[in-house]
């Protein structure tokens, strides 16, 4: 058995002149959740597109469960499923017809057909929608059903695009549960922009911007890299901005609105601390103190500037 489902080698593609990505390498062993993020327009869509086989790549190699997806494609074909972000559903038919037309489409053999529908309606949870019409289900059970598709044929390997996408709380959180059970079987990619996403669902992380891999890691390597460098800080009587900016460790301060302040800091475990210690010492009542994480941009110009170990 392959300890990896999917290994990526030096992938680069090129759309006329300008390089969309530039010698990406990963691998995803094979179970769990990987999120694939990445801004808009970083290369991520490109990535994920050769990973399916949608898209011939300019170099490299893709393996899945070592074949070689460009040498194989069919077979290599047959060990993923793939939900791209606007799932192809079919509204005017049942979710058991929809489920059955896809079976087919795996090439599923007819005398299994039955059992593979009834099996990823159960593990998604629209059993009881069976018979009912995809146009008259829910977002979060439409999205649903597209996972069921991805997982009818029992593939090693399932790509997600932006599952999440358009969904309301309730349906992100049920979708989230959902993927984490599916990846407790068989490896998942989730591709996302959304660093909450990733880091509420995956295991591990892979961060592409500028078609070039910045970030290939544990989800907890990642945050462990990733410390906050502002505070939002509530003052019932505050001080001057500049008697705040005179405290060791802050580089600057802004003012939100009457009570309240944003700090910048720089590396410190202890800035907190010194802020509580300051405000009952002055009687500066502070009423509320909050960590506030790094932007999406701001962690991808970090990491851009980063050597990827």
């Amino acid at each position: 058995m392959n300890k990896n489902i999917v290994r990526v080698e030096h992938l680069s593609h090129r759309y006329s002149e300008s390089w969309a990505i530039r010698d990406i390498n990963f691998e995803i062993d094979q179970q769990g959740v990987l999120g694939l993020l990445g801004s808009n327009g970083a290369g991520k869509s490109t990535t994920m597109n050769i990973l399916c086989g949608v898209l011939n790549q300019t170099e490299g190699n893709v393996f899945i469960d070592g074949i070689n997806l460009r040498d194989a494609p069919e077979q290599a074909k047959r060990l993923l499923g793939f939900l791209p972000q606007n799932a192809p559903l079919h509204l005017d038919l049942t979710v058991n017809e929809y489920l059955t037309y896809c079976a087919y489409l795996r090439d599923i053999e007819k005398k299994q057909v039955k059992a593979a529908v009834e099996a990823a309606k159960a593990r998604c949870g629209i059993a009881h929608f069976s018979h009912r019409l995809i146009a008259n289900l829910s977002g979060g059970y439409r999205q649903r059903v597209g996972i069921a598709q991805a997982i009818i044929h029992n593939p090693k390997l399932v790509v997600l695009d932006e599952p999440t996408n358009g969904l309301d709380p309730i349906q992100i959180l049920e979708v989230r549960k959902l993927i984490k059970e599916i990846a407790e079987e068989r490896a998942v990619i989730f591709s996302t922009h959304i660093l909450s996403e990733v880091q509420a669902t995956c295991n591990d992380i892979r961060m592409i911007e500028g078609g070039k891999m910045v970030f290939a890691d544990t989800m907890d390597a990642f945050n462990n890299y990733i410390m906050p460098n502002s505070l939002l800080v509530f003052l019932d009587n505050p001080p001057p901005l500049a008697q705040l900016k005179a405290i060791p460790g802050v580089t600057s301060a802004e003012l939100l609105n009457d009570h309240s302040i944003r700090l910048r800091f720089e590396a410190s475990d202890t800035i907190s601390k010194k802020i509580v210690e300051l405000s009952v010492h002055n009687g500066w009542q502070l009423t509320e103190i909050l960590l506030e994480k790094s932007s999406l941009d701001e962690i991808f110009a970090q990491l851009s500037n980063r050597p990827l170990k």
